[in-house]
């Protein structure tokens, strides 16, 4: 006998027809079927419950000035000639997946990522479309290399401190490389906490991890200082607090940064994930004594202190940047051995340690290069299709999402705007994407304007 009671889920289903069908049933001869919009729905339920809160840190790579999506993870070996990549593809651990000859270690370790080939924007210009790509929002002046401003809206790791501070006592933000600046000017926008106030600020290691000399200042306890010293001091700083008259809008972010002062003073364990000394010399070499390779070490030390968010800014890391106006191939050439070999030794060793299943990898640029190659031999910014590599946490592995056309210029398929790729994040990091803060104007603001991307979750 054929059972026919409602199977799991049918009278949800039900439900949700009724509900909606008024709702919707006019609009369809010029939009969505009815089975289509209830598939929708369905993404979106599915979406808001995919790896919720999955990743117990994010890492940030963020390549400064944009690299060529043609020469890296998008080869277009049919394009004409006058724009196709000297750069030839070759196959990766993933059947059918290809990214260009430069990169061979990433290309045996792409089972264990996602590429997007299919990220656009309209911003054309590296201050404000770096904003974008570091805080998940447009900035309001596009095209234009405006410096950081106290109404900015905060960067990804400030949003974490203020909506999901770590109990732990280690940083809930931590910047590894220098300050970004366009030429002289002043650092630029979208590095820091914006309308959140300086209380929710970085904490900064702008000096060479390569280096012999290295070490991170404000991390060691001051000589002479003992534990019942250190417990006075925490205990005045509250008792001072607690005795101001009134307490100024950005009161609650100083209290985050006293917490986080004292929790680096009096945790030996969060000392000693600053020191690269005690790792052995085989994992620091295969990393590569470069400042980018013992950058990417370091920060994969601080997921294992559980760090909530490190960001690491690709900025004279090396002595060619991105941003490869002039003789592209030839400064392509020094620079993606090291950025390939280290990065692929990096996601290998998170998962290695069982870190990457619970560690979120974003390594993108503001946008990519032209498919059209300068009078100079380089290629110019390109907001309109780039490409960016997501890894751990829930991503799919080994997935290309999204397809450019025959250029690598335009997307084809599923395009994805950098506020999608904000909200996902936030997303894997527990922070619901539409949780508001209040900006300087007492306005609420979304943490992020995007979707969640749940078909790159796995």
């Amino acid at each position: 006998m054929t059972d026919r009671r409602p199977q799991p889920g049918f009278l949800g289903r039900q439900r949700i027809a009724r509900r909606r069908f008024l709702e919707i049933g006019a609009s369809t001869p010029f939009g969505l079927s009815l089975p289509q919009q209830l598939f929708a729905d369905d993404s979106s339920a599915r979406s808001s419950q995919l790896h919720f809160a999955r990743a117990k840190s994010c890492v940030v790579v963020f390549l400064w000035g944009g690299p060529g999506q043609q020469d890296l993870w998008d080869p277009k070996p049919e394009a004409p000639s006058a724009v196709r990549s000297e750069f030839p593809p070759i196959s990766t651990s993933v059947p059918g997946v290809h990214l260009t000859d430069q990169l061979p270690h990433l290309a045996r370790q792409a089972e264990r990522f996602t590429i997007v080939r299919s990220v656009t924007h309209r911003d054309f210009e590296h201050g404000s479309a770096a904003y974008t790509a570091l805080t998940g929002h447009p900035h309001p002046l596009p095209g234009t290399n405006t410096t950081a401003r106290p109404d900015d809206f905060p960067t990804y790791g400030s949003v974490v401190t203020r909506l999901k501070p770590t109990d732990r006592p280690v940083p809930d933000f931590v910047v590894l490389g220098p300050v970004m600046h366009q030429g002289a000017r002043p650092p630029l926008a979208g590095q820091n906490a914006g309308f959140l106030g300086p209380g929710y600020d970085a904490f900064r290691i702008p000096d060479d991890p390569s280096s012999a000399d290295f070490q991170v200042d404000g991390v060691a306890p001051l000589q002479g200082l003992s534990d019942d010293r250190y417990a006075a001091r925490q205990q005045l700083v509250g008792s001072l607090d607690d005795r101001q008259p009134s307490r100024g809008p950005h009161a609650d972010g100083l209290d985050e940064l006293y917490r986080r002062a004292f929790g680096l003073l009096g945790s030996e364990q969060t000392r000693r994930a600053f020191l690269l000394d005690d790792e052995k010399a085989h994992t620091r070499d295969a990393y590569g004594r470069t400042r980018f390779g013992q950058t990417l070490l370091l920060a994969r030390r601080l997921v294992e202190a559980q760090v909530p968010l490190i960001t690491l800014n690709w900025s004279k890391l090396n002595a060619d940047q991105w941003d490869t106006h002039k003789d592209n191939y030839g400064r392509l050439r020094k620079m993606l051995p090291p950025f390939d070999r280290s990065l692929a030794m990096f996601l290998q060793d998170l998962d290695d340690r069982g870190l990457l299943d619970e560690t979120l990898v974003v390594c993108l640029g503001e946008f990519g290069r032209t498919a059209k190659v300068n009078k100079d031999a380089g290629r110019d910014h390109w907001p309109d299709c780039y490409s960016m590599l997501l890894a751990g946490a829930g991503i799919r592995r080994g997935a290309v999402y999204g397809a450019s056309n025959r250029t690598a210029s335009y997307p084809v398929e599923n395009d994805v705007a950098p506020w999608d790729i904000a909200a996902t994040m936030f997303h894997l990091m527990g922070i619901d994407p539409q949780t508001h803060l209040i900006n300087r104007q007492g306005q609420p603001v979304a943490v992020a304007k995007g979707r969640v991307v749940a078909d790159i979750l796995s």
